[in-house]
């Protein structure tokens, strides 16, 4: 699985997925700077087969599972300090959990979640900050496991070398400004992990 997050226009959308990612994101945080409202997100088309993902933090249920219906979700990609009785009921969850000083995967890998996404330190921004973490922290676990936090092209056949991660997430470091895509980044990433993933 290879995601593309922060997806605000159509020609990102088309770029991403011509390049070859499997999936798409965007970001119903209000704080974000890649914050896209649910209708305007419901009119970005994709592709059949494309993923579409929804990233929330502390959002009530209810609310995520209207916005998957307005903008037509897949996934609800949850980034805040909510528990299992929070996740929505009607859609697939993939558990957003920052890795920081102090994290023990253990704490997490039986989280009942369809994935468990490893992003790297963020602040108040709960994801794009394009911080790293140490990727060697991932045990080897037959649950999926998407890395994501300063993934470039650069570097993500590292992370997935260190990682055996199921997915990876690409965002902040595949841009020209937040919210907008550098088309050439973002190809050269896809193409990278497409490779290291043996997509």
């Amino acid at each position: 699985m290879v995601k593309i997050c922060g997806i605000t226009n159509q020609p990102d959308a088309d770029a991403a997925i011509a390049g070859g990612a499997t999936a798409i994101g965007f970001n119903f945080y209000p704080r974000s700077p890649r914050y896209i409202a649910p209708e305007a997100a419901a009119a970005i088309a994709s592709q059949p087969g494309i993923v579409r993902v929804g990233v929330f933090v502390n959002e009530d249920p209810s609310r995520v599972e209207q916005v998957a219906r307005i903008a037509a979700l897949h996934v609800a990609q949850l980034h805040g300090d909510e528990t299992p009785a929070q996740y929505p009921a009607a859609l697939v969850v993939w558990k957003a959990v920052r890795v920081s000083n102090g994290f023990h995967f253990s704490d997490y890998e039986q989280l009942p979640a369809d994935a468990l996404m490893l992003d790297g330190p963020a602040g108040e921004l709960y994801g794009g900050s394009g911080k790293t973490f140490d990727w060697s922290i991932v045990v080897h676990t037959a649950r999926r496991i998407i890395l994501a936090g300063g993934l470039d092209a650069a570097n993500v056949a590292q992370a997935v070398a260190l990682g055996h991660p199921w997915g990876v997430d690409a965002c902040s470091r595949i841009e020209s400004a937040p919210g907008k895509k550098d088309h050439i980044k973002m190809n050269a990433f896809l193409q990278a992990a497409r490779k290291a993933l043996q997509l």
